[in-house]
């Protein structure tokens, strides 16, 4: 199937992630398969691909871009906070690398019926798995104002929380909203755009989002399994769009690859903590040629970490 999604920072990923030609990697966040392909074209028959989503069109679109790969390649449709459960299932019981693309794809925010852009009319939706009962219209007409503030708030750091969760209940009491061509013209109308010139609607839109799918609540505890799964010497690489991503990836890291945490005023360590993962530089961003190319990759953030202990 047509799965229009520019895979970015792809190469720094799959360089970074140090593919061992006959190794097992797990692609948490599949979509189009751009990366997933990229690190599979590493491998031998030897080696594994297992690509996870939540998606049924991405899953549609990788298996068909995936078939031509040398080796073995296991696509399951879950979230990768199931990812326990996904290499359980397939007898996989560590990993030589892991990658997580977070965000939206470019096909979820081009295909108006998903309900994920305030450019294009549709029924609020924002579903990444269509099979979920929440949907932005459930948040938007079901919420009340503290709440969604709340969320504006907190997914959407919008300054001008409280004025548009007002403004959504003022406009709700005469009949419910339905797409988000009227959510983006209420709040286009009561919350000033960004000093940036971007749309009013923007961070509201990441916002209902964020809170219809879970993403940042399962964001940490996903990345401590992907971790865990990870042999000596493996890899994980994550791909972030936004602060919020960014700074919970950031804070999981910190945590893991901190050593002992008793208090400083012990004289000897008795916590027996010991770090589990080394933080392999910087942030790195995409290059100023992708991001010409490539608007929507401006904001992201690569980070990588490599497992060093821990395991039992």
């Amino acid at each position: 199937m047509d799965f229009e999604h520019t895979s970015v920072m792809l190469d720094e990923a799959v360089d970074a992630l140090d593919i061992k030609p006959n190794g097992t990697y797990l692609d948490c966040t599949l979509g189009g398969a751009g990366h997933a392909s990229a690190i599979g074209q590493r491998l031998t028959a030897q080696g594994t691909l297992i690509g996870i989503d939540r998606d049924d069109e991405a899953i549609s679109a990788a298996r068909e871009r995936l078939t031509d790969l040398s080796c073995r390649v296991e696509i399951v449709r879950a979230n990768f906070s199931e990812l326990d459960a996904v290499l359980d299932s397939l007898n996989v019981s560590d990993i030589d690398g892991a990658l997580f693309d977070l965000g939206v794809s470019s096909h979820q925010i081009d295909t108006a019926a998903r309900g994920f852009s305030y450019v294009h009319d549709a029924p609020l939706d924002m579903r990444m798995d269509r099979r979920q009962r929440l949907t932005a219209r459930d948040v938007i007409n079901g919420y009340d104002e503290e709440r969604l503030a709340k969320i504006f708030r907190e997914y959407g750091e919008e300054r001008f929380a409280r004025r548009a969760a007002a403004a959504i209940i003022r406009a709700r009491k005469n009949s419910p909203l339905q797409t988000t061509g009227e959510l983006a013209g209420i709040i286009e109308q009561n919350v000033p755009r960004t000093p940036h010139g971007g749309h009013s609607a923007k961070r509201i839109f990441q916002a209902v989002r964020i809170e219809v799918n879970g993403e940042l609540k399962i964001l940490s505890d996903a990345l401590q399994k992907a971790v865990a799964r990870l042999k000596i010497g493996g890899r994980l690489a994550v791909i972030s769009f936004h602060s919020l991503e960014d700074r919970r990836v950031k804070e999981t890291f910190r945590l893991l690859a901190q050593g002992c945490i008793c208090p400083k005023n012990f004289p000897v360590c008795v916590c027996n903590h010991r770090a589990q993962i080394k933080i392999l530089g910087k942030a790195q961003t995409p290059s100023v040629d992708e991001t010409e190319r490539n608007g929507r990759a401006k904001s992201a953030k690569l980070r990588v970490v490599e497992r060093i202990g821990g395991r039992e």
